[in-house]
């Protein structure tokens, strides 16, 4: 390892802090801009979030299957870290951009979506300083190889078995199953929009 190199992992605790507060932050705009959308336009969108939020548990349940018990230890290249280097960030983006469409607005959906994905990429770089110091040439291949967070499926590639940590498995389950609240979330937010406590503006 260089001495230029992160010498421990990034702390995920204020990822996860930044992400909270982002949110807070963007309650406001949330609750006051209210979808210019009706009918099959707006059913479409919402089960369409709907869907989006699914595909994120299920793609993170997907990508503990594979990293659980081997994070910072070796350079997962198989599944979903054969599409993208750090899969969790994709779909907890694909989850957020889906709970923007359930709230029926482009415009919101496209802001958090991109809040998200900027934060998480961020981080991704920094985790990524401690593991080209870990791994040197090896991840600098994969990284070559491989885009960081949007995925390129062709890519694909996965070994016949899998060996999965139970423990870290049940464990970042509920992680992923913590993006199904946002489908009630999504709608206690428009109820409270329906309730007309607050001022509210309508937002493609």
């Amino acid at each position: 390892m260089s001495s230029s190199s992160r010498s421990v992992p990034v702390n995920q605790l204020i990822r996860v802090n930044i992400l909270r507060a982002t949110f807070v932050l963007s309650l406001p705009l949330v609750i006051c801009a209210v979808s210019p959308w009706s009918g099959l336009v707006r059913e479409t969108m919402d089960v369409a979030g709907i869907g989006l939020v699914v595909a994120a548990v299920l793609g993170r349940f997907w990508s503990i299957l594979y990293i659980g018990g081997h994070k910072n230890m070796t350079v997962m290249q198989d599944g979903p870290y054969s599409i993208c280097r750090h899969p969790l960030y994709l779909f907890s983006t694909i989850g957020v951009l889906g709970f923007g469409l359930m709230l029926g607005s482009v415009v919101v959906t496209l802001l958090l979506g991109g809040m998200t994905l900027a934060i998480l990429s961020i981080t991704a770089r920094k985790e990524e300083a401690f593991l080209r110091g870990q791994f040197g040439p090896t991840y600098d291949a994969y990284a070559a190889r491989v885009p960081m967070i949007v995925p390129r499926l062709s890519g694909f590639k996965t070994e016949a078995t899998v060996v999965v940590s139970v423990h870290h498995l049940r464990h970042n389950l509920m992680d992923a199953l913590v993006f199904l609240t946002f489908i009630p979330l999504a709608r206690f937010l428009l109820h409270v929009q329906a309730m007309g406590i607050f001022p509210s503006f309508s937002i493609w």
